[in-house]
């Protein structure tokens, strides 16, 4: 079956850097779009960014010029670089991963920005 591995959250200062990965399995990745979604307390789920098979890169206006969305098929693992992270990036990041069928999601990684 499909499993998504997330990895690479964590605490860190206004004005710093994590990058997330998203380990893929069960799945041919190459054809797959994927995506990193995030939510904050009280607030509902929303699209951070998404690359497609072709490499088409869609960001949200509130990380446009901040993040980057990547993917590795040798590796199956897609990746989020954030740069200049802010208090409001505080959420659980979710992987997305969308297939010709069906879409699955990750177990979720908590990003803390906090001085």
């Amino acid at each position: 079956q499909v499993q998504l591995v997330e990895s690479g959250g964590g605490l860190v200062q206004p004005g710093g850097s994590l990058r997330l990965s998203c380990a893929a399995s069960g799945i041919a990745f190459s054809i797959v779009t994927m995506g990193w979604y995030r939510q904050a307390p009280g607030k509902q789920r929303e699209l951070v960014a998404s690359i497609s098979r072709g490499y088409n890169i869609n960001y949200a206006d509130f990380v446009k010029g901040r993040f980057t969305i990547s993917r590795d098929n040798a590796k199956n693992t897609a990746y989020l670089r954030m740069n200049d992270l802010r208090p409001e990036d505080t959420a659980v990041y979710y992987c997305h991963l969308q297939g010709t069928t069906r879409a699955y999601w990750g177990q979720g990684t908590q990003v803390t920005v906090s001085s």
